[in-house]
């Protein structure tokens, strides 16, 4: 093969882009070593290893995303697949999957340290949005009017948030919601940074898991809470918030903000507060907010 044949073949290399499924954790990587097909034996040798490959991919110009690899996801979908779990084919397979459906991150030279954290967010992200969907599609229908219980409450949901940010003073808004769903409390995190010209940006997955999750509360009256904090270069921190009642949201006030923030969760110890933030009550909402479409 002489060199002009090579060159072409190495130019589209670079076009390909990779994905690679990632065992972040001990436990994982313990999990996938019953397979003989799998060689590692130290998982931070095989992180190290996989650093060095994305190094290499990122030198030649090649583009990777890095997918969570879950050794249970992956046996079952060998099951039903009819693969051999224990091939690297089928690794490929699956991790192929995982590209088109799965949580992902694009590898951009960062260390892979840097990178796990927001990968494993990136998958509690989805698997919120994902269960917090699936609860409000099981609501079905009202016996009484015919409303789409769930429906009805992301719209209650997504003009609440809309008025919650509308009505917050300048700057960068980080809001947190929390729903006591079972099995677990189910908590989405929202950041909204705001431009000098007072244009809000925010993520549409962060927003719409956010706003699922509040429509969650909503639609089955669980208790819950909605807080914000928001951040201007020259001003303290401000943080206020609400509790989730019935359609809609009460203000809590600033004393039971601070207890909030003040309080140790476990011990119920007091803690002291941040320096440079006011503990405060949450601006009005408005008189405009519609009547929910379902409210029995």
């Amino acid at each position: 093969m002489t060199h002009t044949d090579l060159t072409p073949r190495r130019v589209l290399r670079r076009e390909i882009a990779g994905t690679i499924g990632l065992l972040t954790d001990e436990h994982d990587f313990r999990a996938m070593r019953r397979y003989r097909s799998f060689t590692f034996h130290d998982h931070t040798a095989y992180l190290g290893h996989v650093e060095a490959v994305l190094r290499t991919r990122a030198l030649q110009g090649s583009h990777t995303t890095i997918a969570l690899f879950d050794p249970e996801e992956y046996a079952d979908y060998c099951a039903k697949s009819g693969l051999d779990p224990d091939h690297h084919t089928s690794r490929t397979r699956f991790t192929a999957e995982l590209a088109a459906t799965g949580p992902t991150v694009p590898y951009e030279g960062q260390p892979l340290a840097d990178l796990l954290p927001t990968l494993v967010d990136e998958a509690v992200r989805q698997a919120t949005w994902e269960y917090a969907s699936t609860l409000l599609a099981r609501l079905g229908t009202c016996a009484s009017c015919g409303q789409d219980i769930g429906r009805a409450a992301f719209t209650r949901a997504s003009h609440l948030l809309t008025r919650v940010l509308d009505t917050a003073p300048p700057g960068d808004r980080h809001l947190v919601c929390s729903v006591s769903a079972a099995p677990e409390t189910l908590v989405s995190v929202l950041h909204a940074d705001e431009d000098t010209d007072g244009t809000t940006h925010l993520d549409e997955a962060e927003a719409l898991e956010f706003t699922s999750v509040l429509a969650v509360g909503l639609a089955t009256h669980t208790p819950g809470g909605l807080v914000m904090r928001t951040t201007s270069p020259g001003h303290p921190d401000r943080i206020y918030g609400w509790r989730l009642r019935g359609h809609g949201l009460t203000p809590l006030t600033a004393s039971e903000v601070f207890d909030a923030y003040c309080t140790d969760a476990d011990s119920g110890d007091l803690i002291s507060p941040e320096p440079g933030v006011d503990y405060c009550e949450p601006p009005d909402l408005g008189d405009d907010e519609p009547r929910p479409d379902h409210h029995h």
